[in-house]
């Protein structure tokens, strides 16, 4: 039972009988101590469960407390968590995963994460402290390490102990070294991959790093060979002989597999030499004495103001004398050339308008005799007010048609 201090009991049951109080709080509870080895894959799991019982739950009688919960890690004393370790918690309602390979540089260093436990439904927290005390690996680094991308997993589901298992059983399978380890395991969104798209249960993808004792095996070596190379940059499936050892359960992209000896790494050590890139040593720094001349920079500013803008007025007044000066005669020589232009484009026009009279308004014959038609106008006539059409009425010297008899009856 959770005491509220400042209170007396008598006084807290009393309260009780008027109406409810919800108290925050925050428990902090001992350290945990973890030893992991450096270079070897390190995994902590947070589990909702155990925190579930640090908040006092308050739900409807009958019903069952499945509070979302979330988790905040960092290093003590400061904003984040070590570069080596990383945190992942998909969801409120799913557990968090602490995950890294130590450095060898924080061996023999107590590393203490801070992990804070949110209650979204109540408010409350709960924090405890993780100690992670490295220790030196014997055999650190393993010589010999390869790189597997698995396609069809995301990396909480191979931080899993079952499946990480499997999967080294497969590498030990077809690689059979002595000492085989889970070196990391990285996210595919680390390394610049793209979010899949929400259909059919696509996964991000996960890199796992494995190390051993023992050479590589022939099945890992295939992949360097010349046709497999061609395939891969071919964006085809290469032809590997133990792509079925893992085909059951792991989809492995054999074109991006790493494979790295340590053993032809080797560590040359680089002496300084001294070049045009070091100076010579001449002893102490002397500064320079504050009895140096002061330099006059007017005439050298008059120079730089002046020369542009004379440069500037000049130009000014050219411009000016174009645009002002020369401008109403030029413009009134342009408008009338254009106007006597006009004129006589008009006139021309005016004298060839009776010339364009249209064929179908003129006869050609007459429809009786089949004499030549004189024709309807004068070139002295003005047909500026004549219309467009003809009608009958206008055209009076024109013979009539005859009309057609009636088709029943001959006439000699």
């Amino acid at each position: 039972m959770d005491t509220v201090y400042g209170m007396s009991p008598a006084a807290l049951s009393t309260s009780t009988l008027l109406l409810t109080v919800y108290t925050i709080l925050s428990k902090v509870h001992s350290d945990r101590n973890v030893y992991p080895s450096s270079g070897v894959l390190f995994v902590h799991v947070l589990e909702r469960e155990y925190y579930k019982g640090e908040f006092p739950p308050y739900p409807k009688p009958g019903e069952i407390s499945n509070d979302p919960i979330t988790f905040n890690t960092n290093l003590m004393g400061y904003p984040d968590r070590p570069g080596w370790l990383r945190y992942i918690q998909r969801t409120p309602f799913s557990d968090g995963v602490l995950y890294g390979s130590p450095t060898y540089e924080s061996v023999g260093k107590p590393t203490i994460i801070e992990i804070t436990a949110y209650n979204r439904r109540t408010f409350e927290t709960a924090r405890h402290n993780l100690v992670i005390n490295i220790m030196s690996a014997e055999d650190f680094p393993l010589p010999y390490q390869a790189e597997f991308f698995i396609k069809n997993m995301n990396v909480e589901e191979m931080l899993a102990s079952e499946i990480l298992g499997d999967f080294l059983g497969a590498v030990k399978n077809i690689w059979q070294p002595e000492r085989l380890n889970a070196i990391n395991i990285t996210s595919a969104l680390d390394r610049g991959g793209r979010v899949p798209l929400p259909i059919n249960d696509m996964k991000e993808g996960v890199y796992v790093m494995v190390g051993a004792d023992v050479p590589f095996s022939s099945c890992l070596r295939e992949v360097e060979n010349p046709q497999n190379q061609l395939r891969c940059s071919q964006e085809m499936e290469p032809a590997i002989s133990c792509d079925k050892k893992f085909r059951a359960q792991f989809q492995i992209d054999w074109c991006k597999i790493s494979l790295v000896d340590k053993t032809k790494q080797v560590s040359v050590a680089h002496e300084v030499v001294r070049g045009e890139g070091i100076l010579p040593d001449f002893g102490e720094y002397r500064p320079p004495s504050n009895t140096l001349k002061s330099r006059d920079y007017y005439v050298d500013f008059l120079i730089t103001l002046a020369v542009p803008s004379a440069v500037a007025v000049v130009l000014f007044a050219i411009l000016g004398y174009i645009m002002c000066c020369r401008r109403e005669g030029i413009i009134q020589l342009v408008h009338h050339s254009a106007i006597q232009k006009s004129t006589k484009e008009l006139r021309d026009m005016s004298k060839n308008r009776e010339i364009a009279w249209p064929l179908s308004t003129l006869p050609v014959f007459h429809p009786v005799t089949g004499e030549m038609v004189p024709p309807l106008h004068t070139d002295n006539f003005d047909s500026t007010n004549m219309p467009l059409m003809q009608t009958q009425q206008n055209l009076s010297h024109q013979t009539q048609i005859p009309q057609q008899q009636n088709a029943g009856k001959w006439y000699p």
